[in-house]
């Protein structure tokens, strides 16, 4: 029994980072409305700037170094001013121009913000792990009959002192309570002298040093790598979302106790008797269920911010179907594979497949409204099934590859049943954490998948070898033709999905949720459809990758490749055909990388310039590269609107003019009333 009551100790340390990040989080929530979700980003990058100095006196900027005074109390004060100007500078070079962006626009944002900074971090301190030396006392404190290191103690007081700091400021002083008046009604504040964007910016700043303070703290018992500081937002949402986005107390409490539950956890999946199929990964599995209870459970939405009004999504562009065109293309990509080799060959197949990756988030977020970050997890989820359905099963091609984006489908259906109660940023979180959970728990389960990889047996079709390597050449024309055909036939089937009346049902419900119902659409049915077609194409996409490299890793479906995947689709024009397939050039290891890479030595910087690029379409282009030239969503809408009516036949009367009233001037009067 002083085992697990030592354990649930252990866990105040990384509790104090959940809390810290957490009140982060409410605090930026409460002062500007955004939903942070590069807050464990920008708190990795003030450790990293403090441990550098230590080790080598050297403050480090995004661009260059400056000799300083290694000192701690040195190293602590400019790690701190590196992120209240980080946080500044956020918010006036990228969210101030977002105030009144569609959702969507503001959470690509925050993922082109982490992107960035974990690129910058593996460039500027490289991607090795680091031990940072303790800065709190970590001697061996014994309390009766455990013991554990007093460092959490401390960890979790500084935590809880930072949570009241915050808490002061928005009760007692004038700023403050400014801020909060202006997350009500931020016309109201203004009328009143103060300036929305000043208030935001200082919280931003007071958020920075404060997040930086414990997690500079924390380091010495977290550890630091470019990853789990980036992915340490999960749980802080997750409790942040048990004080919803209000509560800097118990934002704080949540993620101490958080820590401490998940410390047991880990300690008890090493028991012979913990189920073997839960693994270790049973502990990152506790904030997704955490976040669907009180998003999807709970049914309550998150407080929303006062006198801003959020422009509508970009136009979607339907695409004609033109057989012509869709030949002419066919036949350039068959001459392209044709006559390139080697690498380039290479990138083309990698553009392909990324490009049948990013459809499935223009038929989910482009034509839906629903933002998912699980796409990878999807996909690796299809990966992994292929190998068990053609390695194990002997299952041929191409039912394999149908069964496996059958499973991803499922899948995908299941994480998706929170949409029908949430959308936009929640239902965001809520994928996020999903694929964390599938990653630790399915992916890197050792009793699920070999640690080495899966291993997938090529394709083959009546007799044809559709194998993806053979001799000296690294990717055959066979296989780069069948990524091909499968593009194309995925291409042409989105495009008549938006076409047809399932498309005019998608954007309806993208244009109004409770409109598209009254207009006799089903709209859980509708969704949950978006997602069971987006996740079967993500998992057909995953498949190929598979087939391309002839064994699956879990790093080729990480939650951080599932960022990518987004950014890289919003980047190229997430509500398009044609911005999927530039979302396919444009991708990592795709044409464009191959070439930057080749020509101009890019490759590492890759990453970076791909956040940046992801930064600015979001404030200067929401609709991404690729032309725009689409229907309203709202179109759709009257469409049906019109066609219900056209069913239903008389209108009821209108009592003052005696006009009928068609179902749009109804609810009009009825939001009037």
């Amino acid at each position: 029994m002083n085992t697990y009551l030592s354990m649930l100790f252990v866990g105040l340390g990384v509790g104090a980072a959940y809390a810290a990040l957490a009140t982060g989080l409410v605090a930026v929530h409460k002062g500007t409305g955004i939903l942070n979700f590069a807050q464990g980003a920008m708190g990795m990058w003030g450790v990293y700037v403090y441990d550098e100095i230590r080790k080598t006196g050297e403050l480090v900027l995004p661009a260059g170094r400056l000799p300083v005074d290694d000192g701690q109390a040195t190293a602590i004060a400019l790690s701190l001013l590196s992120c209240a100007v980080m946080g500044v500078g956020v918010h006036l070079l990228v969210f101030r121009p977002l105030r009144a962006a569609p959702q969507l626009a503001k959470v690509v944002a925050t993922i082109g913000i982490m992107l960035t900074l974990q690129a910058l971090v593996v460039l500027r301190f490289t991607s090795r792990p680091r031990i940072v030396a303790p800065v709190l006392p970590n001697a061996p404190l014994t309390w009766g009959d455990l013991t554990f290191s007093r460092d959490r103690l401390y960890l979790a007081g500084i935590a809880v002192l930072a949570a009241l700091a915050m808490w002061a400021y928005f009760r007692f002083t004038r700023t403050g309570l400014a801020t909060r008046a202006a997350s009500e009604n931020e016309t109201a504040a203004s009328l009143f002298g103060y300036s929305p964007d000043l208030l935001a910016a200082i919280t931003w700043g007071l958020v920075g040093v404060v997040t930086a303070i414990v997690t500079i703290l924390a380091a010495p018992v977290t550890g630091l790598n470019p990853i789990n500081y980036t992915l340490y937002v999960v749980p802080a949402l997750s409790v942040a979302l048990v004080a919803r986005l209000r509560s800097l107390g118990t934002a704080c409490g949540a993620g101490l106790l958080l820590g401490m539950f998940q410390s047991e956890i880990t300690f008890l999946g090493m028991k012979d008797w913990w189920p073997a199929w839960a693994g270790t990964g049973a502990a990152d599995a506790l904030p997704f269920v955490i976040i669907v209870v009180c998003l999807f459970l709970l049914g309550r939405g998150l407080p929303g911010r006062g006198g801003v009004e959020s422009s509508a999504l970009p136009n979607v562009t339907v695409p004609r179907m033109r057989p012509v065109a869709v030949v002419i293309w066919f036949l350039a990509g068959l001459a392209g594979l044709v006559l390139t080799s080697g690498s380039y060959r290479f990138g083309m197949v990698s553009s392909m497949i990324m490009a049948i990756i990013a459809l499935s988030l223009v038929v989910l977020t482009g034509l839906v409204g629903q933002i998912s970050l699980a796409q990878a997890a999807f996909a690796g989820a299809a990966g992994f099934s292929l190998s068990k359905f053609s390695t194990d099963l002997g299952l041929p091609f191409p039912f394999s590859l149908l069964a496996a984006g059958a499973v991803a489908a499922v899948l995908g259906v299941l994480v998706g049943l929170p949409a029908l109660r949430i959308r936009g940023a929640q239902l965001a979180l809520v994928t996020l954490a999903g694929a964390v959970t599938i990653e630790r728990l399915l992916f890197r389960n050792p009793e699920l998948s070999a640690p080495g990889g899966e291993l997938i047996d090529d394709a083959s079709l009546f007799g044809m070898d559709l194998g993806v390597r053979g001799g000296e050449e690294l990717v055959r024309l066979p296989f780069a033709v069948m990524v091909l055909v499968v593009l194309a036939l995925a291409a042409v089937g989105v495009g008549n999905l938006a076409r047809g009346d399932t498309g005019r049902a998608f954007l309806a419900v993208r244009s109004n949720e409770k409109a598209a119902a009254a207009a006799g659409i089903n709209v859980a049915r509708t969704k949950l459809l978006a997602f069971a077609v987006a996740s079967f194409l993500a998992g057909v996409g995953g498949c190929l990758i598979g087939y391309s490299r002839g064994q699956l890793s879990v790093d080729s479906f990480s939650v951080l490749a599932g960022l990518s995947f987004l950014a890289f689709a919003y980047l190229g024009g997430i509500t398009s055909v044609a911005g999927a397939m530039v979302a396919g050039l444009l991708a990592p290891s795709g044409l464009a990388y191959v070439f930057f890479d080749r020509n101009i030595d890019l490759g590492e910087y890759y990453v970076l310039v791909s956040g940046i690029g992801l930064v600015l379409t979001a404030v200067l282009n929401p609709n991404g590269i690729a032309p725009k030239t689409g229907a309203d969503a709202a179109a759709a809408l009257r469409w049906f609107r019109d066609r219900r009516e056209r069913n239903a036949g008389p209108h009821p009367k209108d009592p003052a003019s005696g006009q009928h009233q068609s179902l749009a001037t109804l609810q009009e009067d009825s939001r009037a009333r």
